[in-house]
């Protein structure tokens, strides 16, 4: 469950909004997602019913802890894939997830981490200020050392990247 109550989510969601900095919507998704009906409904189109919010929202099946695990192997996936705006929607949304966690200092250090290398050092900042496991998450060895490199900031090959991660 998340440590922040609906009231707090929906004001969040709010100051994301105002802040004009959510481009894109992600990070006032994943914390809309978080709200029950009542709550999310200002922010949702009018047409929306309650019986088609709840099958839409993540938390009806998840709790945002639950969510938070799966969408960091997520995140890795973009990562390892050289996908930068999808890279870029998971840093977003790992960073109110750690909000919706109650973690302000898992925040702080994804905030204080570098972009570069498809946001890995932000993900690994997420994901050892949570003590979860990141470059562990994946089995296969070649793809775990990319992945640890991306994360210190460097292309995923001493070789040469093919996909367009440079030093």
């Amino acid at each position: 469950m998340a440590a922040r109550t609906p009231d707090e989510i929906a004001a969040r969601v709010r100051a994301v909004r105002d802040a004009g900095t959510d481009l894109l919507g992600f990070r006032e998704e994943v914390l809309t997602e978080a709200l029950d009906f009542d709550h999310a409904r200002e922010f949702l189109n009018p047409d929306i019913t309650a019986t088609q919010w709840d099958q839409h929202r993540w938390s009806q099946q998840l709790d945002a802890d639950t969510y938070a695990r799966w969408y960091l192997k997520f995140a890795i996936g973009k990562i390892i894939g050289h996908r930068g705006n999808s890279a870029e929607r998971s840093v977003d949304k790992l960073t109110e997830l750690a909000w919706l966690l109650g973690r302000d200092d898992v925040m702080s250090a994804i905030d204080n981490a570098d972009y570069p290398k498809y946001g890995a050092p932000k993900v690994e900042a997420f994901a050892d200020g949570l003590g979860w496991p990141f470059a562990d998450t994946i089995d296969h060895p070649q793809l775990r050392l990319m992945l640890t490199r991306m994360a210190a900031g460097l292309q995923c090959d001493p070789a040469g990247c093919a996909f367009g991660c440079r030093d």
